[in-house]
């Protein structure tokens, strides 16, 4: 074990999107922080997600951030040299009754009272435009213009080269083993050395919540594997991400004709070999999901399953701001399957707090202590 101990401007606990993006902004404002990551970068939540960039359908706290995300990926080329493979091809989700209907009419009647008008109620013929292959059970939807999806791989992996090139360091195989505050210092105990900063960030995903516990804040998450399908390659039918009302779907297919399939079935999570196992029922629901959307996938040959091990909160929300219980911490983690979209702005927000001490974006419903005692 290495006895030295490497300073930084701030240790950043977590090599995903978020923790990189994080790298990214402190970077471009000057610091040097140094990212830890106990495998590889991206290796669980940010390269085994849907990938959606997606602003339809947010919750409503998360909308702010979301309008203010979807920029950044619009100018991501110019900002990070890499687009990570961003398409901006728009979301569809699907109504098959008129219960469904009526709820694309609330949900939409909902974001205009906010001051939004992003998300589109479209009917049958709309759908049929810009979805032909969608199955005759859809009576409409929601469309939402901008949005798309990327390469999760490719983009947390833009935000990485972009931080270390402006000075950021990422250490891979770098497992944190304990955390000290040292006067005005935090000292961060590793499989591989010490690092000390000022500032720590938690972006450590799944495993944030003890993270947060290190550092006296209690956050209940849940770490939950969520599984995606892939297809062979398939002749193009479809160009917006699409999802469904009242069915489990998240649905892309990309440039290479290959079928992405999610939407949020679970699998099993071993939280001590950070391993996941598939549930092949619930998969079995998923592809039939695909399938009653579009037809064109009861004849498709799935080649690939996979699962990302991602934090969930009870309310669905992720954490992100400032520590209540240590000085000069901040939690950026348990995104609940919705983060992907989030990562650019809430990299920035990271910084912004760190430098600056605020920032103009609504974070207050995200804040580490919102959750009663447990």
């Amino acid at each position: 074990m290495s006895a030295a101990t490497h300073e930084a401007d701030v240790v950043i606990i977590g090599g995903g999107l978020h923790g990189c993006s994080a790298a990214y902004h402190l970077a471009a404002k000057g610091l040097k922080p140094i990212v830890l990551e106990k495998n590889v970068v991206a290796r669980h939540a940010s390269s085994a997600s849907a990938g959606g960039v997606r602003r339809l359908g947010r919750d409503p706290a998360e909308i702010p951030l979301a309008m203010a995300s979807l920029e950044l990926w619009h100018r991501m080329g110019d900002m990070l040299g890499a687009t990570g493979d961003f398409r901006a091809t728009g979301q569809v989700r699907v109504a098959e009754t008129e219960a469904d209907m009526a709820a694309c009419a609330a949900r939409v009647k909902l974001t205009r009272s906010l001051g939004y008008d992003f998300e589109r109620l479209i009917d049958r013929n709309e759908l049929r435009r810009l979805v032909p292959a969608v199955s005759p059970a859809g009576m409409g939807g929601i469309h939402v213009e901008r949005d798309g999806y990327a390469f999760p791989f490719k983009a947390t992996t833009a935000f990485r080269h972009k931080a270390e090139e402006l000075g950021a360091v990422v250490r891979e195989g770098t497992g944190v083993t304990g955390l000290d505050r040292r006067s005005d210092r935090w000292e961060v105990a590793t499989n591989a050395g010490n690092f000390r900063a000022p500032v720590l960030v938690n972006a450590a995903g799944a495993w944030g919540g003890e993270m947060a516990a290190f550092l006296g804040d209690k956050v209940p998450i849940e770490p939950t594997a969520l599984m995606m399908m892939v297809s062979e390659r398939m002749p193009h039918f479809v160009d917006p991400t699409v999802g469904a009302i009242s069915r489990k779907l998240s649905f892309k297919q990309m440039q290479s004709g290959t079928v992405v399939i999610g939407g949020g079935f679970k699998g099993l999570v071993d939280r001590i070999t950070e391993l996941t196992e598939l549930n092949f029922q619930h998969l079995a629901q998923s592809a039939r999901n695909a399938a009653a959307i579009f037809p064109i996938m009861k004849g498709a040959r799935l080649i690939r399953c996979w699962a990302g091990i991602e934090g969930f909160t009870p309310d669905d929300l992720p954490v992100i701001g400032p520590s209540k219980a240590a000085p000069a911490a901040y939690h950026s983690f348990a995104f609940c399957g919705h983060g992907f979209q989030l990562g650019p702005i809430v990299g920035a927000i990271t910084a912004e707090l760190i430098v600056n001490g605020k920032t103009n974006l609504p974070i207050e419903p995200f804040r580490v202590d919102r959750f009663p005692a447990h």
